[in-house]
């Protein structure tokens, strides 16, 4: 049997060292995998026009009816689609990938590459990374509520009478969807990209049917119209730039499920079809604006005839579920993601798949963003009202990628000063014009998102910093693990038949479940693992190279496990790889696992405010088993209690 002298580092949190990684196998062609995004990345953005122009001409903004002003919207429409999703997201922020994957947590590990996480660069980058994923979650509950709430306003156009039944079929549709997620998306997955095809292509030939009536819409594509119509009344432009921000609203997921699919099949769905679909429709509904004014009302179920109107409601109702759907799938993607990283307590995870390891449903978040969704469309009733509530969040994500992509640029990827100040220095412009303009939406109802994303950084900081403080007194008051065993050996206990394995948060420190172990039963096993599981700034690990293990005695070893955090540790298949790689034939069933179950005791020590330690400590408490999060049978576990004073 042959070890390998590990390489241990004592940071298991965004480890700053690149290591080989296990691609995602991607055998499906380029069609394919453009046909795939169609249907889950492009949802939230491909359903905008429900609800967004509808939102821009809204009469509380002032804005006239006229042509200049109806231009003017659709000039920046198309050139925000230029700028923000072409230009910023489809050929430089996509560029910032971890290894294929995107999101701003694999951003935020992408920048840390040359920032340690304790140095005050470091720790700033993490409150970016942190705060813009937070604000995804405000998002993730809002998408769903005006989705689907849109979508079923169309019944009112057909006959009023349908008025009453607007919220209780909205509420019945989304509690359906937040039912069936535990299901997982692999039985409807197929059904998605077909679906949302025919959607852009009916989108399309509806904007087509009402250009006709108006062609000179399409003059509305010279920039000229929408820099005279900022200029020419600043305060009704500003006002309505908050709601042109709605077409941008799934920008973000072009990046965060990039690695779902690849950068070359998202960029050739959004240039052929996507862009252009919605282009048409955006300019359709321009068009409709310019001959019938009054159509206002809801200019995106009013471009066809009567007769087609229900079976457009049913249409957008599938398209917005589909949406909504994918949107939720982020929020567990991202939440796992969290945890793995250290900014979230362990919770239940389930994969839904057994091909797509990418395909999972965690309880607690989905039934929480069920009643919070729920009592969204309770409160806010309209879409309208929704609008307003709606960009602020995503906004100040986009801001925060912005200035992550800015840092790799610099310090990952070492291109020009001059030329990253060029081309940050216009995105941030545009950032930052849409992020103001929507600070005007907070008393209106944006509030709401802000304040999610505001618990969320609270209980994510709190998590985050608790855990560096566990740390930190485990360390001080911990024993050196090569000391302690080689003294150990000089007159070693009576040994046990069978395997024993000691997780350990620290390479080079003694599990405190050791010592007590030792302490109360005077034995040691045949054979003794120390294992430290880590999880580095990587999304896959391959299996040959996930273990490094060292020897400090006889039976008596170092492991080191290493996955990425898109990966969900396994014991089991821990034990697998020893016996495969290193030729270790282990008992499974004779096997047992010692964790030390840590009790957090708030104290007037240095480290955070005492409320933000009770905080911390009661979400230690409920915190998922670390068994259960590992994988480790439980008939085949010990835990063995200690306290921790912070």
């Amino acid at each position: 049997m042959s070890v390998s002298k590990p390489e241990f580092s004592e940071s298991d949190l965004l480890n700053p060292v690149a290591i080989e990684y296990a691609e995602v196998n991607k055998k499906s062609g380029l069609a394919t995998l453009a046909l795939g995004a169609i249907g889950v990345v492009f949802g939230d953005i491909g359903t905008s026009p429900l609800y967004a122009l509808k939102a821009c001409f809204d009469p509380t903004t002032g804005i006239p009816m006229t042509q200049e002003s109806i231009f003017g919207v659709i000039s920046m429409v198309f050139w925000a689609f230029i700028v923000v999703v072409s230009l910023k997201y489809v050929w430089f922020v996509m560029r910032a990938n971890n290894h294929g994957e995107g999101g701003i947590l694999s951003l935020m590990a992408l920048s840390l590459r040359t920032a340690r996480t304790d140095t005050k660069k470091g720790f700033l980058l993490i409150l970016i990374g942190v705060l813009g994923a937070c604000l995804f979650y405000g998002d993730a509950v809002i998408t769903p509520a005006i989705s689907v709430l849109s979508a079923i306003e169309g019944t009112v156009v057909v006959s009023s009478d349908f008025t009453p039944y607007v919220i209780p079929i909205t509420i019945a549709i989304l509690f359906c969807l937040f039912m069936i997620e535990k299901k997982g998306t692999s039985v409807v997955g197929a059904l998605f990209g077909p679906i949302m095809l025919v959607w852009f292509s009916i989108i399309a030939l509806m904007g087509l049917y009402q250009i006709q009536d108006a062609p000179q819409i399409l003059e509305a594509l010279n920039p000229i119209y929408a820099i005279t119509f900022m200029s020419k009344d600043a305060t009704i432009a500003f006002a309505v730039t908050g709601s042109i921000f709605l077409v941008l609203t799934g920008a973000e997921a072009l990046y965060a499920d990039m690695g779902h699919f690849g950068i070359r099949p998202i960029k050739l769905a959004w240039f052929l079809l996507v862009m252009p679909c919605l282009l048409l429709n955006y300019l359709g509904q321009g068009a409709m604006l310019l001959t019938h004014p009054e159509t206002i009302s809801n200019p995106f179920f009013l471009m066809v005839p009567e007769a087609y109107t229900f079976a457009l409601v049913i249409l957008a109702t599938i398209a917005t579920v589909i949406a909504s759907q994918a949107c939720i799938s982020g929020a567990y993607s991202m939440t796992s993601e969290a945890i793995l990283l250290g900014f979230l307590p362990r919770m239940k995870i389930l994969f839904t798949s057994a091909k797509e390891k990418g395909q999972i449903y965690v309880p607690f978040i989905n039934w929480m963003l069920c009643f919070v969704v729920i009592a969204i469309v309770l409160a806010f009733k309209k879409s309208d009202n929704l609008a307003a509530a709606y960009g602020i969040a995503v906004s100040t994500t986009m801001l925060m990628t912005t200035v992550l992509v800015a840092v790799v640029m610099k310090s990952v990827w070492k291109w020009n000063p001059i030329f990253i100040a060029l081309v940050i220095g216009i995105f941030l412009i545009v950032d930052f014009g849409f992020f103001a303009a929507n600070l005007g939406k907070v008393l209106e109802g944006g509030w709401f998102p802000l304040v999610i994303g505001s618990i969320c950084f609270l209980l994510m900081m709190t998590w985050y910093q608790g855990r560096q403080i566990v740390r930190k007194r485990l360390l001080d008051d911990g024993i050196r693990l090569d000391t302690f065993i080689t003294s150990l050996l000089k007159n070693p206990p009576h040994r046990v038949e069978g395997t024993a394995v000691f997780l350990t948060a620290h390479v080079d420190y003694l599990p405190v479940s050791f010592l007590h172990n030792l302490k109360h039963n005077h034995v040691l096993h045949d054979r003794v693992f120390f294992l430290k599981i880590s999880i580095w700034d990587v999304p896959y690990v391959a299996d040959e190279k996930r273990l490094t293990v060292k020897e400090l005695g006889p039976n008596i070893y170092l492991v080191r496990a290493i996955y990425g955090f898109k990966e969900t540790p396994d014991a089991n298949q821990i034990l697998d790889l020893l016996e495969s790689h290193f030729g270790m034939k282990i008992d499974k069933m004779n096997t047992s696992y010692f964790l030390s179950r840590d009790t957090i005791v708030p104290t007037e020590l240095p480290g955070m405010a005492i409320w933000r330690e009770i905080l911390f400590a009661w979400m230690y408490q409920n915190a998922g088993r670390q068994s259960d999060f590992f994988r480790i049978p439980a008939n085949r576990l010990v835990e063995l209690g200690s306290k921790v004073e912070i």
